[in-house]
């Protein structure tokens, strides 16, 4: 069974080069948020709410302020990098792997605010009005996947895989939504799922 290792270093400074990594890390989202700047991206929510946190998937806050539900779905993201990337790349060291796993993460995130996804959210998924994210919500997501590297760093894969499956189950009990559900929809759209999806509108 796959099991966590802990080497001493990841996520310490011992020398000037374990600062390396986090350099690193903070470039690709730099790079991130002037990508989507030039998509044209919002800042923020443009109605104007301070809010830090939209929970109505189905109003026009979604994906525009830092925290909604699908932000469980990157902390998902964090956690399926974790165990794929380990199992893979193995002798990589653990702080490269958050970099690989972040280089990803901030990667969807540019292809997924492109015109062609949000395109194809609106089409194939629940997400009928969806505009892309605003940039803090890109950002967002991007952390919650760190954090999610981070949990599955701390916990064995038994742990992992029922975090996993307890979070899958409370967003489709609640959103009708998940990270499964809207990869299948994404990649081959099944009608009855949108009109039980849209049924809880």
């Amino acid at each position: 069974m796959l099991q966590p290792s802990y080497p001493s270093r990841f996520l310490r400074f011992e020398s000037s080069r374990d600062y390396i990594p986090w350099a690193v890390i903070v470039s690709m989202i730099i790079a991130a948020v002037i990508s989507l700047n030039f998509q044209g991206r919002v800042w923020w929510c443009p109605a104007g709410d301070a809010m830090p946190w939209s929970f109505d998937i189905w109003s026009q806050h979604n994906s525009q302020h830092v925290i909604d539900p699908y932000s469980f779905t990157h902390i998902l993201h964090g956690i399926i990098e974790f165990w794929l990337i380990g199992l893979i790349f193995s002798k990589l060291p653990m702080m490269w792997r958050l970099v690989l796993a972040l280089f990803i993460e901030t990667t969807w995130e540019v292809v997924e605010n492109t015109n062609y996804v949000i395109n194809r959210y609106r089409e194939a998924t629940l997400s009928l009005n969806y505009v892309g994210d605003s940039i803090i919500n890109s950002v967002a997501d991007i952390v919650c996947c760190g954090l999610g590297f981070a949990i599955a760093y701390r916990v064995r894969f038994v742990l992992s895989l029922a975090l996993f499956a307890a979070t899958e189950a409370i967003l489709l009990l609640t959103i009708r939504d998940s990270l499964v559900v809207n990869i299948i929809m994404l990649i081959y759209p099944i009608e009855a799922i949108k009109q039980w999806q849209t049924a809880g509108m």
